[in-house]
């Protein structure tokens, strides 16, 4: 306030100018705490907004990130120069305009004690210094607060995910079971007919007078009966009916006894047979039989996968205090999606008279009840590999020398 000359103040003037004093800054006051409350409500309403889209947990992760930053603008001092980025495991999600070279505020995303990611704010043009350069101290709280929102929901989805695959091995189990139960029951009303079928089979064939064309009839009928009895026999394996008989088993003489029965038919669809036996290869205690099968099973889909062609490896070493035993194909591979089915009872690919989709369960089974472990590598067009480990044995009694 000036005077246009010179003059001496008295009291009224006095108390005017503290009155004015004091209206200027109650109205100052006012006015921050207008502008407090206004960035404070856009702030409350961007988190209000963010927990909205949190609980749609149906929605992927991917989509929160990218509604997340679309919402962060609007929190901002200045948003019609914000824009916001999230990266997260390498993966970017922000809005348009986004640059590095402008003012940046950022918090970090940590998930169990580990930094997975970074959210970040920018301005795409220069503003006033404020608390934290040209951010407000409320701006950097929003943002802690959106960071750890982002932790929690991917620490809850992940919970969900991890509880929603116990729920399906759990579900698995459960089918494994009535397919057991189911298997073993039908497989015990199957034997007697089938021992019936093959026992009148052979009668007929010591019929004298028994013309060719029927000869032939009748060894058709004891070959389907045969693999039939062969169907049952697994059905009667995957549902455990038929007990063990363990004892030391030498996987390198198992090999050599399988191999043969599949040379003419390895040699009839082009297939040329490699065999790798590890030397000094320690025995197992494990069910021959069940070895045997393992085998056969693995040798049975590696040619069937080669079709016309092809190469079949077998091979066998010490890994571990484990024999390990390989059977690698040259065929079509296994597709990436159906990796995860291949031990499923009943899961095939091959047509009806091809396969049953027993096959590879009943390897696992037998794997599993020896203690051991079945892995497969595969690549479409270029063939399969499955090795089975199972622990070598040892005498809990050695020799004295």
């Amino acid at each position: 306030m000036s005077f246009p000359s010179a003059r001496r103040a008295d009291a009224s003037s006095r108390d005017l100018l503290l009155r004015l004093g004091t209206i200027i800054g109650l109205s100052l006051d006012h006015n921050r705490s207008r502008f407090e409350l206004r960035e404070r409500v856009k702030e409350l309403t961007c988190m209000y907004n963010i927990a909205n889209i949190a609980v749609m947990s149906d929605q992927p992760l991917e989509e929160f990130f990218r509604q997340v930053v679309q919402l962060l603008p609007a929190a901002y001092l200045y948003p019609e120069i914000t824009a916001a980025r999230i990266v997260l495991d390498e993966k970017t999600y922000e809005t348009a305009g986004f640059a590095t070279d402008g003012p940046r505020q950022a918090a970090n995303i940590v998930v169990d004690d580990f930094k997975r990611g970074i959210i970040e704010v920018a301005y795409r043009e220069a503003r006033p210094e404020l608390d934290e350069g040209p951010f407000l101290i409320e701006e950097r709280r929003l943002l802690d607060s959106v960071a750890r929102e982002i932790s929690i929901i991917i620490e809850r989805k992940r919970a969900q995910a991890e509880q929603n695959q116990l729920h399906a091995q759990l579900r698995h189990a459960e089918r494994l079971a009535t397919i057991g139960k189911l298997a073993a029951g039908v497989a015990h009303e199957l034997n007697e007919p089938f021992t019936g079928i093959l026992g009148f089979a052979e009668l007929l064939k010591e019929l004298p007078g028994m013309p060719p064309q029927g000869a032939s009839d009748i060894g058709r009928i004891e070959s389907a009966a045969l693999h039939a009895r062969e169907i049952v026999r697994k059905l009667l394996l995957f549902a455990k009916q038929i007990p063990p008989k363990q004892k030391q088993v030498d996987v390198n003489t198992v090999v050599r006894d399988v191999l043969p029965f599949f040379e003419s038919r390895c040699a009839r669809k082009g297939v040329e047979v490699r065999c790798d036996l590890g030397l000094d290869l320690p025995v197992i205690f494990a069910d021959e039989s069940q070895i045997r099968q393992i085998v056969m099973n693995l040798v049975v889909n590696a040619i069937q996968a080669m079709g016309d062609g092809g190469q079949l490896h077998v091979s066998t070493r010490v890994v571990d205090g484990h024999v390990a035993l390989t059977v690698r194909d040259t065929g079509v591979g296994i597709p990436e999606e159906m990796r995860s089915k291949i031990y499923l009872p009943f899961f095939t690919t091959k047509d009806a008279e091809k396969g049953t989709g027993l096959g590879l369960s009943v390897v696992l089974g037998i794997v599993k009840s020896h203690q051991g472990r079945i892995e497969v590598t595969s690549a479409a067009e270029k063939g399969s590999e499955f090795t089975v480990y199972l622990p070598a044995f040892r005498d809990p009694h050695p020799p004295v020398i």
